[in-house]
C-alpha cells in the first residue's frame, strides 16, 4: 500500500533542506546494491531525526537497529560536545558498511556500535537515555521499549519507525506477524499513561513519544 502520495513526498523533498552528499551518497549506493534497502530511513526522515536531535540536545542516545548507519549519522548531529550514540545491528555485514560510514561521516569518535542480539546488548548498557529510535526486527517493538522506557530520563523521547508497516494495520483484519506485532505495540503505546504520544504519518509511520 502506497502510505504517502509520491507527489506530495516529492514536494516536501523539495521544500526541506537538501541532503548532503556523504548521506546522498550512503542512500544511492544502498538502493542499488543491498537487498533489504527499504530499510534505509531515506532524506526526509533522516532531516527530521536530525532536527529532532538537535531541539533535544541529547548526551546519550540509542538507536535500536543501525543498518548502514544512514539514520545513526543523522542522531548524531544532534549531540551534546561530549555525547554518545549508542547503535545495536545484529547483521555483521551492515555493522561493517555503518562502521566504515561513521568514520567518512567524522563521526565515529561518537557512536560506539554494538553487533548482535539486541536482546541480548540492551541489558548490558547502563545509561540514561535522552533520545531512543527504534528501527529494527518488529516482532520485538514491545520487548524493546519495555526494557529501554525504564532508563529514558523523564522528559526523554522514544521515537519508533514503521508504525504503518507497509499499511498492514490499515486493514481491516491485519494477517502478518510483523502487522501484527507492530499493531499490538501501538495498542500498547496508546493505553500507556506514562507517556505522550503522537503518532506522524511520516513515511511508514513514526511513533513520537515523550515520557512523563
Amino acid at each position: 500500500m502506497e502510505i504517502v502520495n509520491e507527489h506530495a513526498q516529492q514536494y516536501a523533498v523539495k521544500f526541506s533542506s537538501a541532503e548532503n552528499d556523504l548521506l546522498h551518497e550512503i542512500a544511492a549506493y544502498t538502493y542499488a546494491h543491498h537487498a533489504g534497502s527499504h530499510m534505509l530511513s531515506g532524506h526526509l526522515q533522516g532531516k527530521f531525526l536530525e532536527i529532532i536531535s538537535r531541539i533535544v540536545q541529547p548526551n546519550k542516545i540509542l538507536e535500536i537497529g543501525t543498518f548502514v548507519g544512514y539514520s545513526a549519522i543523522c542522531l548524531a548531529k544532534g549531540l551534546q560536545k561530549d555525547g554518545r550514540l549508542h547503535t545495536i545491528e545484529l547483521r555483521e555485514e551492515d555493522a561493517a558498511v555503518s562502521i566504515e560510514n561513521f568514520q567518512k561521516a567524522n563521526v565515529a569518535d561518537k557512536i560506539i556500535l554494538h553487533q548482535g542480539n539486541a536482546l541480548d546488548i540492551l541489558p548490558t548498557l547502563h545509561e540514561t537515555w535522552d533520545l531512543v529510535f527504534i528501527d529494527a526486527d518488529k516482532t520485538n517493538y514491545i520487548n524493546y521499549y519495555q526494557l529501554v522506557l525504564p532508563s529514558v530520563r523523564s522528559g526523554g523521547l522514544i521515537l519508533a519507525d514503521n508504525v504503518f508497516f507497509h499499511g498492514e494495520v490499515l486493514e481491516k483484519e491485519v494477517k502478518g506477524k510483523n502487522g501484527k506485532a507492530i499493531q499490538a505495540f501501538n495498542e500498547m503505546i496508546k493505553k500507556d499513561d506514562s507517556v505522550e504520544k503522537v503518532m506522524l504519518t511520516v513515511r511508514d509511520g513514526l511513533f513520537l513519544i515523550r515520557k512523563k
